[in-house]
C-alpha cells in the first residue's frame, strides 16, 4: 500500500501534492554551497546549465545515444501501448501521450469499444491545446469527477510537472472549464466533493494556513457562486502537524465525508463530517480505513486490542460503520496474512472487497464479500510468477480492470465482469526480445542474518565468471514494495544488449508488511543499506558480476540508498546512478516537504536523532581522497517534492573536491524523468550510454 494518508475507500498512502516553498529555517552559515537551494536563482541556474552541458556533450558523443533515444521515444510513443482505462459513469477514460500529443489528452470511449482492436476515443482535453492557448506549460494532474451524475469535474493541471497545481471545474458534457465554477490558484490544494454544488478545500488561504511540512491545514466548505475567501473552516490542525485533507467517499449505496488529521507520515486523526458535525473515529492512528458500502475495513499496522480482542500486525478486520460510531466494538476477521505475506493493496467494487496480495514478493489477487454475517473469499484467477493489481473499479457495479506483469512477459489487462468471469481486454506487444531471458529469485543474507530476496533477471546462457555487466537497483523506504515489472526502456536499453537486472527487495520496504518497513525506521535505518550491501556482495560472490561491471541505480529514498551506497561502500560500484534524491540529511526537513518525512528518517534537529543520520547521510560523509566511482546525477528544476538542491549540492561538492561525475538536471518534470516523452527518453538514453560506458 503505497499512496495518501488514510482514506476511506481507495488506498491510503498516495502522496499529497507540495509545491516551492522557501526553506523554514535560516540556511547553515558554514555551507558553501547552500546558494544552489535557490531554485531558479540566476547563479543557481547558470551552474546547472554548466554541468547540464558538460554532460549532455559528453555522453551524446556516443553511437549508442541515438539508438538509446530513438528506441525509446518510439517505445514511449507506440500507439500499440495499453490504454489504461478510468471508469467514470458509464464511460471508460484514459490519459494518452505520444507523437502527435507531447502534453497529452484526456479522451473517453464506450465499454464495447474499448473491447475493440481499435476504440473510438474522443478527446475531452488537449493539453498541448490548452499549453499553446495559455502560454503555459501544463501538465496533466487528474480529474476528480461529482459521481453518480458525472457531470462535472475538479481538473488539476501543473506547471512543468510540478506537484503544485492549478484547480479549475470542467463540464465533461460541453468539453469546457466552467467559466464561473471553481478555480483555485496554482498552490498545494486538496480538493473533495461534498455535493454537486460544495467542495472541501484545503489551499494556501495566506498566512498561517499552511504547516511546517508545506501542506494545507486547514479544511473548509466553499459554496459554488461564492468567492474562495467565504469558505468557513470545518477543521484545522496543528500547524507541527504533516496537514489536514478532506474526502468524499462514494461506497455505491452511500456518500461519506472524510477528514484526515495527518500527524506525521504514518499517523493520523481520522474524523467523519456529517451536517456540520465533525466526530473522531476511534482506531489507532496508523490503521487504513476503507469503506465497502455499510461496512468499515481497518487494516492493523499495531496490534489493536478492542472488544475484548486483539487483532494482530498486518491483519485486516471490519465492522458496520453505524455500529462502530455508536460505540460497539464487534468486529470481524476479513484475512490474516501468513508469515511470508502482506496486502499489498486494496480495492472496493460495489459488493466486494479486491486484496492485492504479496506472497513471497509474488502477487495474488483475493475478492472478499461480506455476506450471512461473516467474510467469505476465493481467488481471482490470475498468472503467477509476477505483480497483478488492480488497475480501475467502480462502487457502482462489481466490474473491474486489472493488471499482470512481470519482467519478462508483456504487460496484460484484464477485466472482471459482474458475475467475476475473468477475460483478457488488452495485450501489451512485447517491446524488446526477451526470448533468452530467465527470471530467478535468490536470497542474500545482512549483516544482522536476516534473509533479503533478490530478483535477477538474465540471458540462460550467461556466465557466472564476475563480467556481466549488472545494474541493481532497490527503493527500501515508506513500506513501498518493489515487485517484478515489464520495463520496456531496461528491456530495451539493457537486457536485450546482455545485461543483467536485479531487483533487491530490501527491508524499509511493504514486501512482507509493516515490520518489514518498521525494521529499518530512523535508528535502524542502517539495516536498509546493510541489506543493500549484501546483496551487491552476493552478486560478487557468486561471480554474476564484480565491482567494475556492478551498477545500482534509485530514485528518491532510493536515490537516498544510492548515495549511501556510494559513500559506505565505493569500493563495490563502478556506476552509480542518483536520481531525484534526498543527499544532505541535515538540511532534508527544511527543505520543501521534507519535514513530512521525518516519521521515516528522524529529526535531524534534535541531537540524539542526528546522531544516527550523520552516521550515513551522503552529503555529510563525502571523504577528499577516496576513490569514488564516477557519478550520474539526474533531477529537475521543477521537482517541488525533493528539492533539486540535494543532488546539486552533493555534485557541486564532489567538484570541489576533484571527484568526476555527470550532472544532468531537466528543467521540466516534477519528480519524475519529464513531461513530455521527448524528455524521458533523452534522460533515459543518458542514463544507459553512462551504464554502458561504465561497465561494460
Amino acid at each position: 500500500m503505497k499512496t495518501l494518508f488514510l482514506l476511506l475507500a481507495i488506498s491510503p498512502l498516495v502522496r499529497i501534492p507540495i509545491a516551492a516553498q522557501q526553506p523554514s529555517s535560516p540556511p547553515p552559515s558554514d555551507d558553501p554551497f547552500v546558494w544552489l537551494e535557490d531554485v531558479e536563482g540566476s547563479r543557481s541556474m547558470e551552474w546547472v546549465n554548466a554541468k547540464n552541458a558538460v554532460t549532455i556533450a559528453a555522453l551524446t558523443r556516443s553511437p549508442l545515444y541515438q539508438t538509446f533515444y530513438d528506441r525509446i521515444k518510439q517505445i514511449l510513443d507506440s500507439k500499440d501501448k495499453i490504454a489504461y482505462p478510468q471508469i467514470i459513469g458509464n464511460s471508460l477514460y484514459n490519459f494518452w501521450q505520444d507523437a502527435e500529443h507531447e502534453r497529452g489528452i484526456w479522451r473517453r470511449t464506450s465499454w464495447a469499444s474499448y473491447a475493440t482492436a481499435n476504440p473510438a476515443w474522443e478527446t475531452v482535453i488537449d493539453v498541448d491545446s490548452l499549453s499553446k492557448a495559455e502560454g503555459v506549460t501544463w501538465s496533466w494532474s487528474g480529474a476528480d469527477c461529482f459521481e453518480p451524475e458525472y457531470k462535472r469535474c475538479i481538473v488539476s493541471l501543473s506547471r512543468g510537472g510540478s506537484d503544485a497545481t492549478e484547480t479549475r471545474e470542467f463540464d465533461l458534457t460541453t468539453k469546457r472549464f466552467v467559466s464561473d465554477g471553481f478555480k483555485i490558484p496554482e498552490a498545494k490544494t486538496n480538493t473533495a466533493w461534498v455535493d454537486d454544488s460544495t467542495l472541501f478545500v484545503g489551499t494556501d488561504f495566506g498566512p498561517g494556513s499552511m504547516t511546517t511540512s508545506g501542506y494545507p491545514r486547514i479544511v473548509k466548505l466553499w459554496k459554488r457562486g461564492h468567492p474562495l475567501a467565504s469558505a468557513t473552516t470545518v477543521f484545522e490542525a496543528p500547524a507541527d502537524h504533516v496537514g489536514a485533507f478532506g474526502f468524499s467517499v462514494d461506497a455505491g449505496d452511500r456518500r461519506y465525508l472524510r477528514i484526515s488529521d495527518a500527524i506525521n507520515f504514518y499517523e493520523s486523526g481520522q474524523y467523519l463530517y456529517d451536517k456540520g458535525r465533525v466526530t473522531k473515529i476511534d482506531v489507532l492512528k496508523d490503521a487504513d480505513l476503507y469503506v465497502l458500502r455499510d461496512q468499515m475495513i481497518v487494516y492493523v499496522r499495531d496490534p489493536w486490542t478492542v472488544g475484548g480482542k486483539t487483532w494482530p500486525t498486518g491483519s485486516l478486520v471490519a465492522t458496520s460503520i453505524d455500529d462502530f460510531m455508536a460505540g460497539k466494538r464487534d468486529l470481524q476477521l476479513v484475512m490474516q496474512p501468513g508469515p511470508r505475506e502482506t496486502i499489498n493493496g486494496v480495492s472496493t467494487t460495489h459488493d466486494y472487497l479486491v486484496l492485492n496480495v504479496l506472497n513471497n514478493v509474488r502477487g495474488e489477487l483475493r475478492r472478499y464479500r461480506h455476506q450471512g454475517g461473516g467474510w467469505t473469499f476465493e481467488k481471482v484467477p490470475a498468472p503467477d510468477l509476477g505483480t497483478v493489481g488492480v488497475v480501475d473499479r467502480s462502487p457502482r457495479s462489481n466490474r473491474y480492470f486489472f493488471s499482470f506483469t512481470n519482467f519478462i512477459q508483456p504487460t496484460t489487462l484484464y477485466v472482471t465482469a459482474e458475475n467475476g468471469v475473468v477475460s483478457e481486454m488488452k495485450r501489451l506487444p512485447a517491446m524488446f526480445d526477451a526470448s533468452a531471458l530467465v527470471v530467478e529469485q535468490e536470497e542474500a543474507t545482512s549483516q544482522d542474518g536476516t534473509k533479503i530476496p533478490f530478483f535477477i533477471v538474465h540471458r540462460g546462457t550467461m556466465k557466472r565468471d564476475g563480467s556481466n555487466p549488472t545494474l541493481l537497483t532497490a527503493y527500501g523506504g515508506f513500506e513501498i514494495a518493489n515487485t517484478p515489472s515489464y520495463n520496456s526502456a531496461v528491456g530495451a536499453a539493457w537486457l536485450e544488449r546482455g545485461g543483467v537486472f536485479v531487483l533487491a527487495n530490501i527491508r524499509g520496504g511493504g514486501e512482507f508488511g509493516p515490520q518489514w518497513h518498521r525494521a529499518g525506521l530512523k535508528e535502524h535505518r542502517q539495516r536498509i543499506y546493510d541489506d543493500f550491501t549484501a546483496v551487491a556482495q552476493q552478486l560478487i560472490k557468486d561471480s554474476v558480476t564484480s565491482p567494475q561491471h556492478l551498477g545500482i541505480r534509485g530514485g528518491s529514498n532510493g536515490g537516498l540508498l544510492m548515495g549511501v551506497a556510494l559513500t559506505e561502500h565505493p569500493e563495490l560500484y563502478n556506476a552509480v546512478v542518483i536520481q531525484n534524491p534526498l543527499l544532505d540529511m541535515k538540511r532534508y526537513s527544511h527543505l520543501l516537504a521534507g519535514a513530512s518525512w521525518m516519521a521515516e528518517y528522524g529529526d535531524p534537529d534534535k541531537p540524539e536523532e542526528w546522531a544516527y543520520i550523520s552516521r550515513y547521510s551522503p552529503y555529510q560523509n563525502l571523504r577528499p581522497g577516496t576513490k569514488y566511482p564516477t557519478v550520474l546525477f539526474a533531477t529537475t528544476t521543477r521537482d517541488d517534492r525533493v528539492h533539486p538542491a540535494h543532488a546539486r549540492k552533493m555534485a557541486a561538492k564532489m567538484e570541489s573536491m576533484g571527484i568526476p561525475f555527470y550532472y544532468f538536471e531537466n528543467t521540466e518534470g516534477g519528480h519524475g524523468a519529464g513531461v513530455t516523452n521527448a524528455q524521458r527518453a533523452k534522460e533515459f538514453a543518458l542514463t544507459y550510454v553512462y551504464l554502458w560506458q561504465q561497465l561494460r
